[in-house]
């Protein structure tokens, strides 16, 4: 498999006030394309900042972060704006669904803004749904949705541009066992048949227990022992 991300001595710090906060330190790691990773750790060791960083919601410092071989640190915004546009599908704790938008127009805004054509995106929305089950939900808004719900339709929303990787930040932290067990299912589904990259940060112990990979971090330091 071809190497996707590659990290390299990264440092990264967040300035409070008049502290300055070292969030991560010296992270090194790669990632091939079709890989599953874990990001794990307790609250504050690093790893939302990790995949902030990944996923470009942060610039990381030049020469630190390489994405299919590109620096990702010396890119100007446009080229940044591809690759977040096209390669990569974000999920979140707090789902970040559109809350006047049904689940269908939810899941194609994102392909509205890559210009797909109206067909292909129908088609794109229409197994998208059916991989996480969610075909009969398709004029229901988020507000008439369970939490188990409104994460299927993000991760729909997620995959349904096709992208390279899916970088979901503490994906079951807001869901019961159930349904967390879910959606590490359909995560996992989409992983095997299609071979796209997921990235999760997770402290939940169900999550690192079917992770294929797992980083551990500490105190924003790649971390041997136990998490």
């Amino acid at each position: 498999m071809s190497l996707l991300y590659e990290v390299k001595n990264l440092k990264f710090s967040y300035q409070l006030e008049d502290v300055e906060f070292e969030a991560l330190k010296n992270i090194n790691l790669s990632i091939s394309q079709g890989d599953m990773v874990t990001f794990a750790g307790p609250s504050g060791s690093g790893k939302s900042t990790l995949l902030n960083l990944m996923g470009l919601m942060e610039v990381p410092s030049p020469q630190m972060i390489f994405y299919n071989q590109k620096c990702l640190g010396t890119l100007d915004e446009r080229e940044k704006n591809i690759i977040r546009r096209f390669d990569i599908g974000f999920i979140f704790q707090s789902f970040h669904l559109f809350p006047v938008l049904t689940t269908w127009e939810n899941i194609e805004f994102f392909l509205i803004r890559q210009g797909v054509e109206e067909s292909k995106r129908k088609e794109l929305i229409e197994e998208s749904m059916e991989i996480v089950g969610i075909s009969d939900l398709k004029d229901k808004r988020p507000t008439q949705l369970s939490g188990g719900q409104r994460q299927r339709v993000a991760i729909a929303r997620a995959f349904a541009k096709r992208p390279k990787v899916i970088i979901a930040d503490e994906p079951t932290a807001s869901l019961d066992q159930k349904n967390g067990e879910a959606v590490m299912d359909h995560l996992f589904g989409i992983n095997k048949k299609f071979g796209t990259t997921i990235i999760i940060a997770s402290h939940d112990p169900m999550v690192l227990k079917h992770s294929p990979k797992t980083v551990s971090l500490k105190d924003g330091s790649v971390y041997e022992g136990n998490v």
